[in-house]
């Protein structure tokens, strides 16, 4: 047995695991060129669905060779308006999410990320001909102002800013740091909050390369306004709305929880 799977149902996972990542291989070096040359040419909007269209042929390949299915609730409760202001506060587990964000969302998605990952080939060179939010995190305080200079940008052309309070993947039953970033920059650009839960780790754990067939709970809470509200607290609220989810869905990751 390995993380709870026979011999034979761990070899199979491994095999799918190899042939996914394979496929995502293949199919980030003809997009992301593609993505780069479009850029020069297409408007940033466009330029998002073009990338954002490849992020749905990864997550549609996780479906039909890893066997992992999303099962989505409270979509009703995103803003509905064109132009309506959200800043998505994700539970972080795995890279699934953000895989399935953007594949998902019916506004483009401003990703909040370290300026490293611009230099992961195609794939990081995409990224950089993209519209988001890539900050150098040694600048501190000169680093969030520049999110909340580019997220009021940004939030007021209709895209939505999306941030993981955690910071990095968090195992399965854990919970991490959560950190006042998001709610930060909500309050000053006057965005209400959306809290999402998602149980990733269940087929997809931090830092393995084995994945397992199976369904992600992706459950999407009401907005949250922001006016008038202190960061810390308001994040508190968002940390106990997310982790109250993820025991109503993942019971099994809280066995001391009844």
């Amino acid at each position: 047995m390995r993380n709870g799977l026979s011999a034979g149902a761990w070899l199979l996972a491994f095999v799918r695991s190899v042939l996914h990542l394979l496929w995502m291989v293949v199919t980030i070096v003809p997009w992301a060129t593609f993505a780069i040359i479009a850029s020069l040419f297409v408007s940033p909007t466009r330029m998002y669905w073009i990338c954002a269209g490849w992020l749905k042929t990864a997550v549609s390949g996780g479906q039909w060779i890893l066997g992992i299915r999303n099962r989505i609730t409270g979509f009703e409760n995103l803003p509905h308006g064109e132009l309506d202001a959200a800043v998505l506060l994700v539970k972080h587990q795995s890279t699934w999410e953000t895989l399935v964000m953007p594949a998902i969302m019916p506004h483009p998605l401003a990703y909040v990320f370290k300026r490293e990952l611009l230099y992961i080939p195609f794939f990081g060179w995409s990224m950089a001909r993209m519209d988001m939010i890539h900050i150098d995190r040694s600048q501190g305080a000169r680093a969030f102002a520049k999110v909340v200079q580019q997220g009021r940008r940004l939030l007021k052309q209709g895209n939505w800013v999306i941030m993981f309070p955690e910071g990095t993947r968090i195992p399965r039953g854990g919970v991490g740091n959560y950190k006042s970033g998001g709610t930060r920059l909500a309050i000053a650009c006057g965005a209400p909050v959306v809290p999402i839960a998602v149980t990733s780790a269940k087929c997809w754990p931090r830092k393995a390369f084995v994945k397992r067939p199976g369904i992600v709970d992706i459950s999407i809470g009401k907005p949250i306004p922001t006016e008038g509200r202190q960061a810390d607290e308001l994040m508190r609220e968002v940390q106990a709305w997310i982790e109250s989810e993820m025991h109503r869905l993942d019971p099994e990751a809280y066995p001391g929880l009844k």
